[in-house]
């Protein structure tokens, strides 16, 4: 099996994409095959250096490497000039100067549902000549066979008029030559599968087996695009995804295995990914269903690994003790920082915190705690837990009327750890100065 990811450099990888490409690698690893990555650049003004990297960034990202490229399309344009040429020697290709404007017209004398047809000329772009009789079948793993009628078909232009080739010329040249045996993409490149055919069968080519794959939809049911949240790659590992789980829930975006596991590792994936279960519906991306499952990968890491991820992806040392009170918390490496951030950045300034835990009745709690820490022989978990709760059963109130205006002290917010694991880490000293820093402070109104 040969497959192939052929993304055109326009930006940064899109999870739709994204998606395309990890089911060709699992393609390839599970039949022990290739896949060639071809960067589709024919649009110059897109194709930038910069866009390009994007996508060897994205596929890096996400561990997803490749056996054959990058390849450049637009190195084939000789190769793709000397097709058309032959198209037109052999009579299966004219040129022809008709616009769009003459097209519609021609369809208006000869009935909309019926393919433009021009008359050879001496010069202006290269279309390829289409049969009035017969059809060009589809035969797609996902979708069934889709036939196109000739005549409902209009001769497609392959080239300009100065010969350079378009899109769906060079496409079926590259997938021809590069030995292609599956071509496996979006749905919405369907309408280009019977030009692409025909082009190969002008030069008597055999057609790979198409698979094309159900569009993403955001969780509201219409197609992903930013407004859904993470909209490529990159917004996913800035938004601290790891890439494993990525791989796992986009291998689920369209694909289902009998046994209907949500948590499959990926060498699972490449055992068990089957085309023939792709289904035809456009699949859902739910970022929350996505969280969760990342959630759980990033707690299966243990706390060594996740802090070393922690530690890169934050770019701070010494994460470790922190780590290991916040790992049930968190969902996403970004999450991290907004929880235990004031470790090592101090207290947050959040004023509606202080206001409604350090009024009078906070502070008098605060210097509770204060009192009852100071005289504790060991600092450590077990000894701060009985400490405080000996303040709450002595002040009569709820545990969260002792617990909030500590945690407001030593955080600057309502967000943190577990509270008694909050002070072992900070430490004596450190726990003790924030408390009277907090006490000193001008009183919060009621």
């Amino acid at each position: 099996m040969r497959v192939r990811f052929a993304p055109s450099p326009t930006g940064q990888l899109h999870i739709g994409g994204a998606r395309t490409a990890l089911y060709n690698w699992l393609l390839a690893r599970g039949s022990g095959g290739a896949l060639v990555l071809r960067i589709e650049d024919t649009d110059r003004e897109r194709s930038t250096p910069e866009n390009v990297e994007h996508i060897l960034e994205a596929l890096r990202w996400l561990e997803l490497d490749w056996d054959e490229g990058p390849l450049f399309q637009t190195a084939g344009e000789q190769r793709h000039r000397e097709v058309v040429t032959r198209l037109l020697d052999e009579g299966r290709a004219y040129r022809s100067s008709a616009t769009g404007e003459d097209v519609k017209a021609y369809k208006e004398r000869h009935g909309h549902d019926r393919g433009f047809r021009g008359e050879p000329e001496s010069q202006g772009a290269v279309r390829l000549q289409v049969p009035d009789e017969g059809e060009t079948v589809v035969h797609d793993v996902i979708r069934g066979d889709t036939t196109f009628r000739h005549q409902h078909l209009d001769d497609p232009v392959i080239a300009r008029g100065d010969g350079s080739p378009l899109y769906n010329l060079a496409v079926a040249i590259d997938d021809h030559d590069a030995g292609i045996t599956h071509v496996v993409r979006g749905e919405d490149h369907m309408s280009n599968t019977p030009k692409q055919l025909l082009v190969l069968e002008a030069i008597g080519a055999p057609a790979p087996i198409y698979a094309h794959l159900p569009l993403l939809h955001g969780a509201d049911g219409k197609k992903l695009s930013k407004r859904h949240g993470a909209a490529s790659v990159q917004d996913l590992r800035d938004a601290g995804y790891l890439p494993e789980a990525v791989r796992n829930y986009l291998a689920l975006l369209g694909w289902g295995d009998a046994d209907d596991e949500t948590l499959i590792a990926t060498d699972e994936l490449v055992r068990r990914f089957d085309l023939a279960r792709v289904a035809k519906n456009p699949a859902r991306f739910d970022e929350q269903k996505l969280r969760w499952m990342n959630g759980t990968y990033l707690r299966g890491l243990g706390t060594d690994e996740l802090t070393r991820r922690l530690e890169a992806f934050t770019g701070r040392e010494g994460l470790r003790d922190a780590v290991e009170i916040s790992e049930e918390k968190v969902q996403t490496l970004s999450d991290f920082w907004p929880l235990a951030g004031f470790f090592f950045d101090g207290p947050a300034d959040d004023r509606a915190a202080r206001e409604k835990w350090l009024g009078v009745d906070g502070r008098e709690a605060l210097a509770g705690v204060r009192d009852a820490l100071t005289g504790l022989a060991e600092w450590s978990v077990d000894p701060i837990d009985a400490a405080l709760r000996a303040v709450v059963a002595r002040l009569d109130v709820k545990p969260k009327a002792v617990f909030q205006p500590v945690r407001v002290a030593l955080a600057g917010t309502t967000i943190s750890p577990g509270i008694f694991e909050s002070l072992a880490v900070l430490g004596r000293d450190e726990s003790l100065r924030r408390i009277d820093a907090a006490l000193s402070a001008q009183p919060s109104a009621p």
